[in-house]
Protein backbone atom coordinates (compact mmCIF):
# COMPACT_ATOMS: atom_id res chain seq x y z
CA UNK A 1 0.00 0.00 0.00
CA UNK A 2 1.49 3.29 -1.08
CA UNK A 3 -0.04 5.42 1.67
CA UNK A 4 1.19 3.48 4.72
CA UNK A 5 4.39 2.08 6.18
CA UNK A 6 3.48 -1.31 7.63
CA UNK A 7 4.79 -4.55 9.04
CA UNK A 8 3.15 -7.80 10.11
CA UNK A 9 4.40 -9.19 13.43
CA UNK A 10 4.14 -12.95 13.71
CA UNK A 11 3.71 -14.67 17.05
CA UNK A 12 3.64 -11.44 19.08
CA UNK A 13 0.57 -10.76 21.24
CA UNK A 14 -1.41 -7.60 20.49
CA UNK A 15 -0.66 -5.85 23.81
CA UNK A 16 3.07 -6.54 23.48
CA UNK A 17 3.05 -5.19 19.90
CA UNK A 18 1.24 -2.04 21.05
CA UNK A 19 3.65 -1.55 23.96
CA UNK A 20 6.70 -1.98 21.72
CA UNK A 21 5.24 0.40 19.12
CA UNK A 22 4.77 3.10 21.78
CA UNK A 23 8.35 2.53 23.03
CA UNK A 24 9.73 2.81 19.50
CA UNK A 25 7.74 5.98 18.87
CA UNK A 26 9.20 7.53 22.03
CA UNK A 27 12.72 6.59 20.95
CA UNK A 28 12.16 8.59 17.74
CA UNK A 29 10.85 11.67 19.58
CA UNK A 30 7.11 11.01 19.28
CA UNK A 31 4.58 11.18 22.06
CA UNK A 32 1.26 9.35 21.88
CA UNK A 33 -1.42 12.01 22.32
CA UNK A 34 -4.46 9.84 21.69
CA UNK A 35 -5.44 6.20 21.66
CA UNK A 36 -8.68 5.19 19.99
CA UNK A 37 -9.86 1.67 20.78
CA UNK A 38 -11.58 0.68 17.54
CA UNK A 39 -12.65 -2.70 18.93
CA UNK A 40 -14.51 -1.10 21.87
CA UNK A 41 -15.88 1.79 19.83
CA UNK A 42 -17.39 -0.43 17.14
CA UNK A 43 -18.87 -2.72 19.78
CA UNK A 44 -20.41 0.18 21.73
CA UNK A 45 -21.63 2.25 18.78
CA UNK A 46 -22.59 -0.39 16.21
CA UNK A 47 -22.74 -3.68 18.10
CA UNK A 48 -20.06 -5.03 15.75
CA UNK A 49 -17.29 -7.39 16.76
CA UNK A 50 -13.74 -6.40 15.86
CA UNK A 51 -10.45 -8.01 16.71
CA UNK A 52 -8.13 -5.90 18.92
CA UNK A 53 -7.41 -2.69 17.00
CA UNK A 54 -6.19 0.73 18.14
CA UNK A 55 -5.26 3.98 16.45
CA UNK A 56 -2.43 5.83 18.17
CA UNK A 57 -2.16 9.58 17.52
CA UNK A 58 1.61 10.14 17.51
CA UNK A 59 3.20 13.58 17.47
CA UNK A 60 6.80 14.71 17.25
CA UNK A 61 6.49 18.22 18.75
CA UNK A 62 9.68 19.57 17.16
CA UNK A 63 8.49 18.70 13.66
CA UNK A 64 4.91 19.75 14.38
CA UNK A 65 6.21 23.17 15.43
CA UNK A 66 8.25 23.49 12.23
CA UNK A 67 5.41 22.64 9.84
CA UNK A 68 2.82 24.66 11.75
CA UNK A 69 5.17 27.63 11.45
CA UNK A 70 5.04 27.21 7.68
CA UNK A 71 1.24 26.92 7.50
CA UNK A 72 -1.12 26.43 10.46
CA UNK A 73 -3.59 24.59 8.20
CA UNK A 74 -1.19 21.63 8.28
CA UNK A 75 -2.70 20.98 11.71
CA UNK A 76 -5.45 19.11 9.83
CA UNK A 77 -2.84 16.40 9.11
CA UNK A 78 -1.70 16.06 12.73
CA UNK A 79 -1.04 13.89 14.63
CA UNK A 80 0.42 10.99 12.64
CA UNK A 81 -1.87 7.97 12.90
CA UNK A 82 -0.26 4.65 13.77
CA UNK A 83 -2.48 1.58 13.90
CA UNK A 84 -1.97 -1.70 15.72
CA UNK A 85 -4.47 -4.40 14.81
CA UNK A 86 -4.90 -8.12 15.09
CA UNK A 87 -5.27 -9.81 11.72
CA UNK A 88 -7.59 -12.68 10.87
CA UNK A 89 -4.71 -15.17 11.21
CA UNK A 90 -3.88 -13.94 14.73
CA UNK A 91 -0.77 -12.01 13.72
CA UNK A 92 -0.55 -8.28 14.41
CA UNK A 93 -0.05 -5.53 11.85
CA UNK A 94 1.43 -2.16 12.71
CA UNK A 95 0.92 0.58 10.13
CA UNK A 96 1.61 4.31 9.99
CA UNK A 97 0.45 6.97 7.60
CA UNK A 98 3.11 7.80 5.01
CA UNK A 99 3.71 11.52 5.60
CA UNK A 100 5.25 11.97 2.15
CA UNK A 101 2.07 10.63 0.53
CA UNK A 102 -0.15 12.61 2.93
CA UNK A 103 1.65 15.92 2.44
CA UNK A 104 2.59 15.43 -1.21
CA UNK A 105 -0.53 17.01 -2.61
CA UNK A 106 -0.68 20.16 -0.52
CA UNK A 107 1.68 22.12 -2.76
CA UNK A 108 3.97 23.56 -0.09
CA UNK A 109 7.56 22.61 -1.02
CA UNK A 110 8.97 23.83 2.32
CA UNK A 111 7.15 20.97 4.07
CA UNK A 112 8.71 18.20 1.96
CA UNK A 113 12.02 17.88 3.89
CA UNK A 114 10.10 17.54 7.16
CA UNK A 115 7.76 14.94 5.65
CA UNK A 116 10.81 12.96 4.49
CA UNK A 117 12.36 13.14 7.97
CA UNK A 118 9.16 11.94 9.64
CA UNK A 119 8.85 9.17 7.04
CA UNK A 120 12.34 7.93 7.96
CA UNK A 121 11.51 8.07 11.68
CA UNK A 122 8.27 6.13 11.23
CA UNK A 123 10.05 3.63 9.00
CA UNK A 124 12.57 3.01 11.81
CA UNK A 125 9.76 2.74 14.39
CA UNK A 126 8.03 0.03 12.39
CA UNK A 127 11.14 -1.60 10.98
CA UNK A 128 12.59 -2.25 14.43
CA UNK A 129 9.49 -4.04 15.72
Amino acid sequence: MAFVINKTLRGIPFEKAKEKTVENLKSEGFGVLTEIDIQATMKNKLGKEYRPFVILGACNPNYADKVLGIDPHISAFLPCNVTVRTLEDGNVEVAAVDPIAAMGGIGIPEVEPFARDIYEKLKRVIGSL
